[in-house]
This record gives C-alpha cells, structure tokens and sequence, in this order.
C-alpha cells in the first residue's frame, strides 16, 4: 500500500498520528495523551475529509 496512517509516541511522551504516502510524510497531527486520542482523530480524518474545502490562498 502506498498510503498509510501511523501512530507514533513523540518525544514529549504523546501520541501522534501522522499520514505517509510513498514513505514521505504528508501531514501529522497535534499530540494526545492516550493511544484511544489518536485513533479517533483517524477515523474522524477519514469520515471527513471528502468534504473538506479546497481553499486557494494564492
């Protein structure tokens, strides 16, 4: 799969979740406490995201 979300423990000692395509980091997320923080902002990622607004700040 060329397209992944991973859960990752920071250096602060928080979980982030970051989004990788090809191996390249595309975007990652504010820090959560607890592991369960990470993986709602995933599924909330993936039940939003087809309608999030293009905005061109050009």
């Amino acid at each position: 799969m060329a397209h992944k979300f991973e859960i990752y423990k920071d250096k602060a000692g928080e979980y982030r979740v970051r989004f990788k395509y090809n191996s390249e980091v595309i975007f990652s997320t504010e820090g959560y406490s607890d592991k369960s923080g990470a993986k709602r902002a995933i599924e909330s990622i993936k039940t939003h995201v087809g309608d999030a607004e293009i905005v061109d700040a050009d």
